[in-house]
């Protein structure tokens, strides 16, 4: 049996100041990392579809995913602040992410303080109605 789908949620919140093909790139990263990071796959549910012919159609969440627009970086910051006081399971994308290999984007990444960080999103997963309490103000990404 599979629980209320509406429960849970994953959510984005993607800064609208940023090019959308890299808003693209960081929620890809982004959801990789929140999907494989967390060891939560059962709780996050994904479902197998099978199509008529018989072809599968693997780990598609059974939780509703919503993307939401914030004005800027700080709007991802405090989004991010609240993420980390509850202990919800997040990921986040800056700007550092973006250049060189991933060990030059670490070093980057080490070099620039938290309140210097260009926020492009950050995703997370947990219970909607917690979620909600700090994400309702934003608007659904168009």
């Amino acid at each position: 049996m599979l629980p209320d789908e509406n429960s849970k949620r994953f959510i984005a919140v993607l800064n609208k100041k940023v090019e959308v093909g890299r808003l693209m790139n960081a929620l890809g990263h982004m959801t990789a990392g929140l999907a494989g990071g967390f060891g939560k796959a059962q709780e996050m549910c994904f479902l197998e579809y099978r199509d008529k012919d018989g072809g599968v159609h693997p780990h598609v969440s059974h939780f509703p995913f919503i993307v939401l627009r914030a004005d800027n970086a700080n709007k991802i910051r405090t989004v991010r602040s609240e993420c980390v006081k509850r202990g919800i399971p997040f990921t986040d994308f800056t700007s550092t992410m973006t250049v060189g290999t991933s060990a030059e984007q670490q070093a980057n990444t080490a070099a620039t303080s938290e309140a210097d960080l260009d926020y492009y999103g950050i995703v997370m997963f947990g219970n909607t109605d917690e979620l909600k309490e700090f994400t309702g103000k934003f608007f659904l990404f168009s």
